[in-house]
């Protein structure tokens, strides 16, 4: 298990990149970090084989304090696979694989077979073993680089961004070849990643990062996009994370309507007609979202009604705390429920509008349906 005991990463002139960071990676997991950039998530990563020394704190593996053990050595028994692949260019494949286990002593035949052996593992073929690195596809060479990360059998997996510099088709392979990886050698991953996506398909665990090294949530994927802890989280994972949720659940588990919706001869206006209504029966029934600090949190009742085109008025409070009188009559920009203010994109509770309010520019109010 790895763990970080209240760890900060301080450099000179005053810039935090981890700060008072608490985190148990258990053993034989996937834990993706995740966040934008500048959030210190490589740097947390980079603080475990003590690429960087933190500040403050300390971070034990398997009940050692990291501080205690000399850096090579820490090194050698924690494979690193970093941004395109980082080969050596003047080594063959084979040699390049068998670096760590060279410098733990073996003798060149042990390691170049151990090298050979790892090549099936992670699908590239017998013969690329005496090629160079310039001849290979940026995915072989990632290949390459999982490889050698493994060679010595180490029982962490530190992976910085290891497939951001291929293309996506490429990328979406590497990371089915990393599950099928994990499955068979039940390896203690940590992954650095910009990408949600990847981060929800291969992790066991998701540590999302608000910037400056905080943790903003750590969950399963499932829990995750079910649950959002805050705004931050939700806008990050993006508006269409109930449609990924779906990957959780089999067909058999969703309640699905099997009963003819309309019959077969309506028109378009009587479909029309009927979603609308659908949709006011339904949004009463909606969960109300928590109030935040920019939202109203005692609004005025107001009405509303589908018009036409894109229009809708409704009567609306400003997004002000200490202003809850109703507004004049305001325009609502779509008849769409909106994510973060924005018209057109998809919220699971429709409970905001984005208005635009007579002489004024369009600005986030919350509107009592």
């Amino acid at each position: 298990m790895i763990t970080f005991e209240s760890v900060t990463k301080r450099y000179p002139g005053g810039t935090v990149a981890v700060d008072d960071l608490d985190l148990q990676i258990p053993d034989g997991q996937t834990m993706v970090l995740v966040g934008p950039s500048g959030c210190g998530k490589t740097t947390s990563l980079r603080m475990i084989n003590r690429l960087i020394d933190p500040s403050e704190g300390r971070i034990m593996l398997d009940g050692t304090d990291i501080s205690t053990v000399e850096a090579p050595q820490l090194r050698r028994g924690i494979g690193y696979v970093i941004q395109q692949a980082g080969l050596f260019p003047h080594r063959t494949i084979e040699d390049n694989i068998a670096t760590v286990p060279l410098l733990e002593g073996w003798n060149k035949a042990k390691a170049r077979d151990r090298a050979r052996e790892l090549m099936d593992l992670v699908g590239l073929d017998q013969d690329m073993a005496r090629r160079y690195p310039y001849q290979l596809s940026g995915g072989q060479q990632q290949r390459v680089g999982v490889a050698r990360a493994l060679a010595a059998d180490p029982p962490v997996l530190l992976m910085d961004e290891p497939f951001s510099a291929v293309d996506p088709i490429v990328r979406n392979t590497l990371q089915d070849e990393l599950i099928r990886l994990q499955a068979e050698l039940h390896k203690t991953v940590v992954l650095v990643t910009h990408d949600v996506e990847e981060a929800i398909k291969v992790g066991d665990q998701v540590a999302v990062f608000y910037p400056h090294g905080k943790i903003a949530q750590l969950d399963t994927p499932q829990h995750l996009l079910g649950s959002p802890a805050d705004e931050y989280v939700e806008n990050f994972l993006g508006f269409d994370r109930g449609i990924r949720r779906l990957a959780f659940f089999s067909a058999g588990e969703l309640q699905l309507e099997t009963g003819t919706v309309l019959p077969g001869d309506t028109s378009v206006e009587q479909a029309r007609a009927a979603a609308s209504r659908r949709f006011r029966t339904r949004v009463p029934t909606a969960e109300p979202r928590k109030a935040s600090p920019t939202t109203v949190q005692n609004p005025a009742t107001a009405s509303w009604y589908q018009g036409g085109g894109d229009e809708s008025r409704a009567n609306c409070t400003t997004a002000a705390a200490a202003d809850t009188r109703p507004s004049r009559t305001a325009v609502v920009g779509r008849v769409v429920s909106c994510h973060h203010g924005r018209p057109g994109r998809e919220r699971s509770r429709i409970t905001e509008r984005n208005c635009r309010l007579p002489g004024s520019s369009p600005g986030r109010v919350t509107c009592s349906l």
